[in-house]
């Protein structure tokens, strides 16, 4: 589902960095584990396409992603990917159920209101579907962007420290979320963490140094 060979990426005046080979099998759950710096948010944007010109092989969906020009990319990364951020980029103008119809729009995909409400009831948002994002509590807010990253059912999730920001009790019920969401999809997830307590509850580890 994922596989990456000999990859590295330099930034602009800064040292390359280099990452280890890895494949991730589908439906399998991952947590890519470094300190700050090592890495991490970097390897899921490569993954992800959001990052571009480097050195080494990324498939995704048996798909080499650098081999597509940026609007086909766009068109994969909708159909294929999900995206959940450490800040969730949720669009204050609009209703939670606005937010989640951006994903198929922005993917060119058909609109169906009905899997909006689907994935607003799997993830207890059911209630808050008109509601606007600044009347959410955090935790709420991250669960509307979970919701959203699932909206197109994709083939791959990838988290970028989805937990990090909070205490103990959220930390556990957002990553219960992701991983049931991520079975109900029948999706790959890929979390980017250096927060130690998500790893007893995925077996996959990668470590970055």
């Amino acid at each position: 589902m994922v596989e990456v060979r000999s990859l590295s990426y330099q930034y602009p005046h800064a040292t390359s960095i280099s990452f280890p080979d890895f494949s991730a099998d589908v439906g399998k759950h991952y947590l890519l584990l470094g300190q700050s710096g090592s890495g991490k948010t970097t390897l899921l944007h490569l993954v992800g396409g959001l990052l571009r010109s480097q050195q080494g092989s990324i498939r995704v969906c048996g798909t080499e992603v650098a081999s597509l020009s940026e609007a086909a990319l766009d068109r994969f990364r909708g159909t294929n990917l999900g995206f959940v951020f450490q800040k969730n980029h949720l669009m204050a103008a609009l209703t939670v159920e606005e937010n989640l119809w951006m994903a198929p729009y922005l993917a060119g995909k058909e609109l169906k209101k009905q899997r909006a409400e689907e994935v607003l009831a799997q993830l207890g948002l059911a209630d808050k579907r008109q509601a606007r994002i600044q009347e959410l509590s955090h935790g709420q807010a991250q669960r509307v962007s979970i919701a959203r990253a699932v909206m197109n059912k994709p083939a791959v999730i990838l988290a970028d420290e989805p937990t990090s920001a909070l205490d103990d009790a959220n930390c556990e019920k957002v990553t219960e979320l992701l991983l049931s969401v991520a079975k109900q999809n029948e999706a790959t997830l890929v979390i980017a963490t250096h927060d130690q307590r998500l790893k007893s509850k995925i077996t996959h580890h990668l470590h970055l140094k």
